[in-house]
């Protein structure tokens, strides 16, 4: 028997955000925020939920594989040719909250859709700190 590996890739965005895990995590989780910063979507936190994001390219299939409150969300992240996993953790530093996003399973023949989630995630994670600066 032959056993094909497929090596993949991930785009991991990381910042120091002078917010506690409270807020960023409400800015993740409640649709109209999620939509401020990222997409319109019909986010639910609950495992299983599948849920759509949509922008004016097209939309993204997604199911939440793991729900952590104010620690870790992570949900499948489907569009196009790519299946891939986006994963939130939150950890409180002294500051505010250190954030970690990892967008993981990238093939090594998917250059575009990986060059496309690195300078999309940076984007998106400007967009939430501005929304986390004006919400209470």
């Amino acid at each position: 028997m032959t056993e094909i590996s497929i090596e993949t890739r991930s785009v991991v965005v990381e910042r120091e955000i002078p917010f506690p895990p409270e807020k960023i995590w409400r800015a993740l989780t409640q649709p109209h925020l999620i939509a401020d910063w990222l997409m319109k979507n019909d986010f639910v936190p609950v495992v299983d939920h599948r849920f759509k994001l949509s922008a004016d390219w097209g939309s993204v299939d997604c199911q939440v594989l793991e729900v952590e409150p104010n620690k870790t969300l992570s949900y499948t992240w489907a569009a196009y040719d790519l299946a891939s996993v986006v994963t939130w953790t939150l950890t409180p530093t002294s500051e505010g909250t250190q954030l970690r996003m990892e967008q993981s399973g990238f093939r090594p023949d998917q250059r575009q859709a990986y060059g496309g989630a690195r300078s999309g995630w940076e984007r998106f994670l400007a967009n939430l700190e501005q929304v986390l600066a004006r919400i209470e």
